[in-house]
């Protein structure tokens, strides 16, 4: 099983792309599970037709512990298990506990045991990183953590934050970062700024989303771009980008389940690659 936490800032289409990732692999043949750790509990609404599901927290207040697994996880499209952790009553509580109150509740009722999915999806809101917001990155959680960001300030300003809070939690075995994920806005100088930013943070861009409209179209009909339009580029798009979330956390699909890559192999052909073009250079 392998445990990805998505952070970027609100608004940046965190739930959206994560959305369309979960369809890509599910695909692929793969039981994928996305767990909404946001309070507006918005994160599945296109995976399952935009019909209202239980979030963890308003069964918790409502019931206690009297409820079922089966009551909270929601089989959605393509059999994608959807969970929302929801959020506390506006002006009461903390949004952050409420996370991971949820999270615990999951693993309380044995929702990985049951159901065994073979990727698990944290999407998680990023502009706190505190708390309960950062509990997707805690050990046994995530193994990896990926960021959201387009080049407009505010978004790669949380960006920064999100790497940041990573960086100091190092030394704690949390989950490390993965890599950054473009989702353009065709601002000004965008890919130089997002480029620069992951200079900065020492990583690497592991896919590039263009802006396009039938994102839009899709969601205004409560579906992914996969189900409305799964020949169009767009469509495309995510299935690569899918495949490279696999590929930086050290795997791949093979028939329909996951496969550990040969790590050494591709050290080797690195370093192959490496001394052809060191070769070349010294001819010139």
């Amino acid at each position: 099983m392998i445990k990805i936490a998505v952070y970027g800032k609100g608004g940046i289409g965190k739930s959206t792309t994560i959305s369309n990732l979960s369809v890509a692999l599910a695909n692929k043949g793969l039981k994928v599970m996305q767990i909404g750790c946001d309070p507006k509990a918005d994160s599945t609404t296109n995976l399952h037709d935009g019909s209202e599901i239980n979030t963890v927290l308003d069964l918790v207040r409502e019931r206690k512990d009297d409820f079922k697994l089966d009551e909270m996880v929601i089989e959605g499209y393509k059999g994608i298990l959807c969970v929302e952790a929801g959020g506390s009553t506006p002006g009461m509580g903390c949004a952050g506990r409420g996370i991971i109150a949820a999270l615990e509740k999951l693993e309380q009722k044995g929702a990985y045991e049951t159901y065994k999915p073979d990727v698990v999806f944290y999407d998680v809101l990023g502009d706190v990183v505190c708390g309960g917001f950062s509990m997707p990155m805690r050990a046994g959680y995530a193994d990896k953590i990926f960021i959201i960001t387009s080049g407009e300030y505010m978004a790669i300003h949380a960006a920064v934050n999100i790497a940041t809070a990573i960086d100091n939690f190092k030394d704690r075995g949390y989950a490390s970062l993965g890599g950054v994920i473009l989702n353009k806005r065709n601002v000004k100088n965008e890919e130089e700024k997002v480029n620069e930013f992951i200079e900065n943070i020492d990583s690497k861009l592991v896919g590039t989303l263009d802006r396009d409209e039938i994102v839009v179209v899709a969601e205004e009909d409560k579906k992914t771009v996969l189900e409305a339009f799964p020949e169009s580029l767009m469509a495309k798009e995510y299935e690569v980008l899918a495949d490279n979330l696999l590929k930086a956390c050290g795997y791949k699909v093979s028939e329909g389940n996951l496969e550990k890559l040969n790590n050494k192999k591709a050290t080797s052909d690195n370093k192959d690659e490496s001394n052809d073009t060191k070769k070349e250079e010294a001819k010139c």
